[in-house]
C-alpha cells in the first residue's frame, strides 16, 4: 500500500526482468518416496472423516441447499473410495519411511472414520432444517473439484514450472479455504441480511421487473459489470486507508501465487466483501438463473486469477480480469503498487487510472513491503496491534 510519505512510483527507472524463485526441488513429487502417497493420504483421510461426520450430523455440518441435489449414495461410493485409497496409499508411505508422520496423520483420520461408523453409516431419513450450520460439505467437495481442475491447469500450461504443488505456505492457505468454507452460514447470515437492512429503501420494483424480463444474455454481463464496479471501490479504499489495510494486507502477505493463494483473506475482510457485493444484487433484483450463474462465474475466478497459469490471453486481457492482471495486483514491485482493483473486467481501472498490465511482463516480487506474521492467530490479531511486531522489523523492498 502507498502512503502519502512514499515517493511517486518512477516506472520509468524500474527494469522489468524474470521472477526468481528459491529452489524447491526438495518439495517436489517423486514417485516411489512416499511423498505423493502420504500427501494424497491425509488429504483423503481426514475428508473421509469429515465426511463421515457429515453423514452423522448433517443438520450442523451440512449446507440445506446441497443436501437438496445431491445423492447420498453416489456421495458413500466417493466415501468409500476415498478411505480405501487413503488406508492403501498411507500404508505404503508410511512403509517407505521417508513419509511416515504424514502417513501416520492419513492413517489415523481413516481410523477414526471407520470407528465413527465409516461408508456404511446410515444416514437420517429426516433432516431438520437449523439456521446455523458448518457447510464442510461444500468445502470437501469444492477442495476435491478445484483441486483435480487447477493443479491440472497449472502443470499444463504454469507460468511458474519450478514451483510445486506444495509450495511454502500452503498449509496456511489450505486453512483458510477450509475457515471460508466452514464458516459460509455466517457470510450468508450476514451478507443476505445487510443489504436489505442498509437498502431496502431504495428498492425499484419497476427496475427488477424489467431486469427479470431480460434474457440471460444481458443480466449476467449487467450483474458482472455492477458487482465489479462495488467491488473495485471497496477493494480500492481497503487499499488506501490505512486501518483497513491491515486487514487486507493479510491477503497480500503470500508470496506465492497459486489456485489455493486467494483463500488467504481476514474474516473482516470477507464479510465486508460479501456483504457490499450483495448490494447491487439485491437493489437489482435478477433472476434465480441469472444469479446463480453469476455466483458461478465469480467463484471460479476468484480461484483463477490466483492461480500458477501462464496462458496468454490476447486481446481478452482487456476485457476479463486473468492471472497476469491479478498477479501484478499482488506484486510489491513499484510500478504495480495499488493498481489492478477489478476482480472481474479491468475496464474499472482503464476508467479510474489505477490499470497496469506491462505487455508480456510478470511480477519479480509478490506480497507486502512490509513482512506479516507467519501464524493464522499472528494474522489474524495482525490489524489490531497499533504498532505490530511485523511493522517493526525493516521493510522489505521490492529490489532486494
Amino acid at each position: 500500500m502507498a502512503t502519502d510519505a512514499d515517493p511517486p512510483p518512477e516506472p520509468s527507472r524500474y527494469s522489468y526482468g524474470p521472477r526468481v524463485i528459491a529452489d524447491m526441488s526438495a518439495r517436489a513429487f517423486r514417485f516411489g518416496e512416499g511423498r505423493l502417497s502420504g500427501a494424497v493420504s491425509i488429504v483423503l483421510g481426514i475428508g473421509s472423516l469429515f465426511g463421515v461426520l457429515c453423514f452423522r450430523y448433517p443438520e450442523y455440518l451440512t449446507t440445506p441447499e446441497l443436501r437438496e441435489v445431491y445423492d447420498p449414495e453416489v456421495i458413500r461410493l466417493i466415501l468409500k473410495a476415498s478411505m480405501w485409497t487413503a488406508l492403501v496409499l498411507g500404508l505404503f508411505a508410511f512403509a517407505r519411511g521417508k513419509r511416515r508422520r504424514t502417513a501416520a496423520v492419513g492413517l489415523v483420520a481413516v481410523a477414526l472414520a471407520w470407528v465413527l461408523g465409516g461408508y456404511g453409516i446410515e444416514a437420517p431419513n429426516a433432516v431438520r432444517r437449523t439456521p446455523v450450520f458448518a457447510g464442510v460439505d461444500w468445502m470437501l467437495l469444492d477442495l476435491l473439484g478445484s483441486a483435480i481442475l487447477f493443479i491440472f491447469i497449472e502443470k499444463i500450461l504454469p507460468k511458474y514450472p519450478e514451483q510445486v504443488v506444495l509450495r511454502p505456505e500452503w498449509q496456511m492457505d489450505l486453512l483458510y479455504f477450509g475457515l471460508n468454507h466452514i464458516l459460509i452460514a455466517l457470510f450468508l447470515l450476514v451478507g443476505n441480511g445487510f443489504a436489505p437492512l442498509a437498502f431496502g429503501w431504495a428498492t425499484n420494483d419497476q427496475l427488477q421487473a424489467w431486469m427479470q424480463s431480460q434474457p440471460l444474455w444481458v443480466q449476467v454481463p449487467i450483474l458482472i459489470l455492477l458487482a465489479d464496479l462495488v467491488q473495485y471501490w471497496v477493494h480500492r479504499i481497503f487499499h488506501e486507508v490505512p486501518a483497513l489495510w491491515k486487514f487486507h494486507a493479510v491477503h497480500h502477505c503470500t508470496e506465492h501465487m497459486d489456485w489455493l493463494a486467494g483463500s488467504r483473506t481476514h474474516l473482516f475482510q470477507t464479510i465486508a466483501d460479501r456483504s457490499l457485493v450483495m448490494v447491487p444484487l439485491y437493489l437489482l433484483g435478477p433472476s434465480l438463473d441469472a444469479l446463480n450463474f453469476y455466483v458461478a462465474i465469480a467463484a471460479f475466478q476468484a480461484v483463477f486469477v490466483h492461480a500458477n497459469f501462464g496462458l496468454k490471453f490476447g486481446p481478452l486481457k482487456y476485457l476479463i480480469v486473468t492471472p497476469q492482471f491479478h498477479h501484478w495486483h499482488h506484486a510489491k514491485d513499484d510500478p504495480a503498487i495499488d493498481t489492478n482493483y477489478a476482480v472481474h473486467t479491468p475496464l474499472w481501472d482503464l476508467l479510474f487510472g489505477s490499470y497496469h498490465l506491462p505487455g508480456d511482463h510478470w511480477p519479480k516480487h509478490y506480497g507486502t513491503v512490509s513482512p506479516l506474521p507467519k501464524t493464522f492467530f499472528g494474522q489474524f490479531f495482525y490489524p489490531f496491534r497499533r504498532k505490530p511486531e511485523a511493522e517493526s522489523e525493516a521493510p522489505v523492498e521490492p529490489g532486494e
